[in-house]
């Protein structure tokens, strides 16, 4: 995995590109959306935005919380808000979770949004930015809000393209932004849970090692599900390669001679846990 992920190609340009068109529209919003992905919110959360983003009210939401595990869902929302931070969990593709959001910016706002009143700024608009990596789950989540306009949304990172503004049913601008990734990864974890969940391009990836790497936790945290959704007879195996095989055998993803096509086994294996198909799953515990 570590020589896979050397692989990867990263344009720092196009990093400080998206860090100077943020640092440049953070004076126009009142608040930042911070967007990350249920089932890795420590990964998901780019650490450059924090210092980018400090003394800005923010909400995190916790997006794709329908295949997250509900119960380390509900410990990263109160985690978030010891920090000081309001946090929702939802779904922006069906929209579980999202009517919540109005109130919770409100009780954000609620002091500057009395001083705009005090000052006969009865309509004035609250200015949201939307942040997160690519395939966080921005622009679905942009498009439950928004009217009178889509953002472009595809389940591969890096089509949003330049700064939009959308408005809400609710009277909200939406600013969004371009996903911000890592110029480099200090730390593998982060890099392997990113590509799991699908936040970088499989292209520059190794699939079989990429799938054993997940396996291992899956196998060690979650054995019920893969047992469920793959039929295993037999306990797990603890081995990533191992399991791969054990899985791809009862798919019957077999070449001549009876040996398992690991390759075959393995994209079919990280789709249906991108998908949810193998259950509700979370790799990072507050």
């Amino acid at each position: 995995m570590e020589q896979a992920m050397g692989n990867i190609q990263w344009f720092p340009g196009h990093m400080t590109k998206t860090r100077r068109k943020i640092q440049e529209s953070l004076p126009l919003v009142d608040l930042v959306v911070e967007i990350l992905d249920a089932r890795i919110p420590v990964s998901s959360r780019n650490p450059d935005l924090n210092a980018l983003l400090a003394g800005k009210p923010r909400v995190v939401v916790l997006n794709k919380a329908d295949i997250a595990d509900e119960a380390a869902t509900a410990a990263w929302v109160r985690a978030f808000q010891k920090q000081g931070a309001a946090a929702l969990g939802m779904d922006c593709k069906s929209g579980k979770g999202v009517g919540a959001f109005p109130a919770a910016v409100r009780r954000v706002l609620a002091d500057r949004i009395a001083q705009w009143k005090e000052k006969g700024m009865v309509n004035r608009p609250v200015r949201l930015m939307i942040v997160g990596v690519p395939n966080s789950g921005k622009s679905s989540f942009i498009n439950r809000l928004a009217r009178g306009g889509k953002a472009r949304v595809e389940d591969r990172p890096g089509v949003t393209r330049g700064n939009q503004w959308y408005v809400t049913a609710e009277g909200f601008h939406l600013l969004d932004t371009p996903g911000v990734l890592w110029p480099k990864f200090e730390d593998q974890t982060v890099a392997r849970h990113l590509a799991y969940t699908g936040a970088i391009r499989d292209e520059v990836l190794d699939s079989e090692e990429l799938a054993c790497g997940l396996l291992a936790i899956l196998g060690a945290q979650y054995p019920g599900l893969l047992r469920e959704r793959y039929k295993l007879t037999e306990e797990p195996a603890a081995d990533g390669w191992e399991l791969l095989q054990q899985i791809g055998r009862k798919r019957g993803m077999l070449v001549s001679g009876g040996e398992v096509n690991t390759e075959r086994a393995a994209v079919m294996l990280l789709d249906e846990f991108r998908a949810g198909k193998i259950g509700r799953i979370t790799l990072e515990q507050p």
